[in-house]
């Protein structure tokens, strides 16, 4: 491809690609694109009565075609990605004060953020003369790369923090039915764990006790947790404390047998890593340290039988 050639389109895009945006900009604040519907016109006068009517704050012209557009890409972004539920559940689960909506538009960011980077690195390469027609598929990559980077920093989070509510549980249960023991009652047990320990699920357990305070029952907001965080071990504890609670059961005792399986089970999480580990640690061993023996072994061999020696 002739470089010069390449040269003219590079500059090209971007002479275009200013243009375009240039025009974007000038027509959303012309007055038959910018002017505000009539129900927004009159919404400060009426602001009592518009609000319940779902009448949102006034913005810009050019702000508001802009959101309106960026909404627009998000609810698409949405249909293309699947549902929300399992966004939503990571979110809650990383302990993310954003919705699904709201984390669809940080991936999109992402994706913009790594679609201009991409345009960027292809104009620098075609400027520098090593332009060839794989050089286009640079901001396409780099877009997909940064709409699924984020995915996998929101998965890290969430799994991160599920691992360390279940490393947490066991002494959480054991400390509430110490307390239950003492003679305390379960929400005052709960206050007092809640208040004394500084791991992510004794935040969760704050919550709960914030909800009770503020007319919930013990039981409705521990379940309203179980359902949220969707974490097995936590949920099997959490409901059968539920249970106890309704049904009158001992609650130390059952905090104690929930205790006990839950290290038995992350017992069992840690020798299942372990023998996942010792399978990734036969990788370099049987594709690199063995070939290399085999080499040196048979290598001598082969050179001295070419130069007959032996």
């Amino acid at each position: 491809m002739n470089p010069v050639l390449v040269n003219d389109v590079a500059f090209a895009i971007v002479l275009g690609s200013a243009l375009g945006i240039g025009v974007c900009l000038l027509a959303s604040i012309a007055p038959r694109w910018g002017a505000q519907s009539l129900s927004r016109r009159i919404g400060p006068y009426l602001r009592d009565i518009t609000d319940p009517l779902g009448i949102a704050p006034l913005r810009p012209a050019g702000g508001r075609q802009l959101s309106e557009l960026w909404d627009m890409l998000k609810a698409r972004l949405a249909r293309v990605a699947g549902g929300d539920a399992s966004v939503a559940r990571r979110l809650r689960q990383a302990d993310l004060r954003v919705d699904a909506a709201g984390y669809r538009g940080r991936q999109l960011t992402w994706a913009v953020l790594g679609l201009l980077a991409g345009s960027l690195i292809t104009v620098v390469v075609v400027v520098a003369g090593r332009g060839n027609p794989g050089v286009g598929l640079i901001p396409v990559a780099a877009a997909i790369g940064g709409f699924f980077a984020c995915d996998l920093w929101l998965s890290r989070l969430a799994s991160a923090r599920v691992a360390r509510i279940e490393d947490e549980l066991p002494t959480v249960l054991e400390f509430l039915a110490l307390c239950l023991a003492a003679g305390e009652g379960i929400l005052d047990a709960v206050r007092r764990v809640s208040g004394v320990g500084s791991g992510e699920f004794t935040a969760e357990l704050r919550g709960v006790v914030v909800s009770v305070g503020t007319g919930s029952s013990l039981s409705d907001s521990l379940g309203s947790l179980s359902r949220s965080l969707e974490i097995p071990s936590a949920s099997r504890a959490i409901n059968q404390l539920v249970s106890a609670i309704d049904r009158g059961a001992p609650l130390a005792q059952v905090l104690h047998s929930q205790a006990l399986d839950a290290r038995e089970e992350a017992k069992r999480g840690l020798i299942e890593r372990a023998g996942k580990k010792e399978i990734y640690m036969l990788v370099p061993l049987v594709f690199l340290i063995l070939p290399l023996s085999v080499l040196f072994a048979v290598f001598p061999g082969i050179f001295m039988l070419r130069l007959g020696i032996g």
